[in-house]
């Protein structure tokens, strides 16, 4: 390729770079009826600078409002397990907060359903576990009702020992799957 190719290419692509550019391009001064600047015209205006306010840009998209149970920050999403001692389903008193904001949130908001899902450590036979499953899951619903939760609004059902929730064959492992879980739409 010639010297004189190269530079042709090299100005063409320089043309296409300068009409990219993000510059916006600056109104021409405004002109006399004479064709001549005179000397007491007004200059063209400047370009803004970063200390000139500009107007706020508006946007497009709308702003949606998540319901609670919907919303990963708020109290009724962060916490949607009750927890359980061994072979037993009866509600700790340290999970009554929990079921209390649930049973408001319920309470307020006649329209929606939920289902509660009772669960048991592995140990036991699996009919026993899911007869455990299921009284864990009706005392919850029990407590969410004596909190203004309606009946029909709740569904109780047990899952035994099929959905542990932490994998292991100790007490560690065992606490964590002796519960009953809140499951809300996900819509």
């Amino acid at each position: 390729m010639n010297h004189f190719a190269r530079g042709a290419i090299v100005m063409s692509m320089a043309a296409l770079l300068g009409a990219c550019s993000s510059t916006p391009p600056q109104p021409s001064a405004p002109s006399t009826s004479s064709g001549s600047a005179a000397a007491g015209t007004t200059a063209a205006p400047r370009p803004p600078t970063a200390a000139t306010p500009r107007p706020a840009a508006t946007s497009a998209v709308a702003t949606v409002t998540l319901a609670a149970h919907l919303d990963p920050n708020h109290a009724v999403s962060k916490n949607r397990s009750i927890f359980f001692d061994f072979d037993d389903d009866s509600i700790r008193s340290s999970d009554r907060p929990v079921l209390e904001t649930h049973g408001r949130y319920l309470a307020s908001r006649s329209g929606l359903a939920i289902k509660l899902e009772g669960h048991a450590d592995e140990r036991g036979s699996k009919e026993y576990n899911l007869a455990l499953g299921q009284r864990r899951a009706e005392s919850v619903l029990k407590s969410l009702q004596m909190l203004g939760a309606r009946t029909s609004q709740m569904e109780a059902i047990s899952w035994g020992e099929e959905k542990p929730r932490a994998p292991g064959h100790d007490e560690s492992a065992w606490s964590q799957n002796r519960r009953a879980d809140i499951q809300y739409p996900a819509k």
